[in-house]
């Protein structure tokens, strides 16, 4: 795909979300955002207040994460939350889904979770973090209607806590699944302009990183250089190579075991028993 520097600046949501992070680290954050034009950064609630002030004069739009990074929490506290970020001034909201009822299957509550968060966000966009790397593909495809149903403006792969990054395999069942009126938002493991412009050709129109800079600046000289731009080969973006039975639910890891044992592509089989 074709993509300028300019372009793929706009798609990043510039991010630091460690516990550990300091106001200083925030105002370094905000800082990069406004010399790169980046497209917001995304922070936890107790920096809110602190970054929106740093923006003022800026176009850098501030995104919060919400019910961070679980998703375990009351559909009403989420939305609490929710109303006292945006009253701080944040204009875009990441909320963590309720994984856990998706795969208990009790999808009024995943619906419920997801619209008490939209109708507390007002004029603020709403982002739903999914956590991919506990899905197989029907459960993503199901969270992905669910947040269509609920008014979501976006749908979103990971948190960067879970057990899997995102993936192009991931972000293309999510285009595919809530169609061009919705965004598709990639976070997760995200930390070169190669990964970026294949998330990117796959669907996605966000992505969540804290390599913003890096993925910028290689960009600018990969442009110069032929092999620098050349294709990976397509098992070494195989979702499969980040599954890990002592981070995923064991179901979720056959699953993925499975594919990679029926893949035709034998040489680069990441399963070998």
């Amino acid at each position: 795909m074709v993509i300028t520097v300019e372009e793929l600046a706009q798609t990043i949501d510039h991010t630091v979300l460690k516990p550990e992070t300091t106001r200083n680290k925030v105002k370094q954050l905000c800082e990069e955002a406004m010399t790169y034009n980046f497209a917001a950064v995304c922070i936890n609630a107790v920096h809110v207040e602190y970054a929106v002030e740093l923006l003022k004069d800026s176009s850098v739009k501030v995104c919060c994460v919400v019910g961070f990074p679980l998703g375990a929490t009351l559909p009403e506290v989420k939305a609490m939350e929710t109303r006292t970020v945006v009253a701080l001034g944040a204009h875009e909201v990441d909320m963590v889904m309720n994984v856990g009822a998706l795969r208990d299957e009790n999808f009024d509550l995943v619906k419920r979770d997801v619209e008490a968060v939209v109708a507390a966000s007002g004029d603020a966009h709403v982002k739903v973090i999914l956590e991919t790397g506990l899905l197989i593909d029907e459960q993503m495809v199901k969270a992905c209607l669910i947040c269509k149903e609920a008014g979501a403006d976006f749908v979103k792969t990971s948190t960067g806590f879970g057990p899997m990054g995102a993936t192009p395999h991931d972000v293309k069942i999510m285009r595919e699944t809530v169609g061009k009126s919705m965004g598709v938002k990639a976070a997760g493991g995200i930390r070169t302009f190669k990964e970026a412009i294949r998330i990117i050709d796959a669907g996605a129109n966000r992505i969540g990183t804290s390599g913003g800079i890096g993925i910028i600046e290689d960009y600018r000289w990969a442009q110069y250089s032929d092999s620098w731009m050349q294709p990976d080969k397509p098992c070494w973006t195989c979702p499969s190579r980040m599954a890990n039975i002592a981070k995923q639910p064991k179901e979720v890891y056959l699953w993925y075991k499975q594919r990679c044992l029926t893949c035709p592509d034998k040489e680069h089989n990441v399963f070998t028993d």
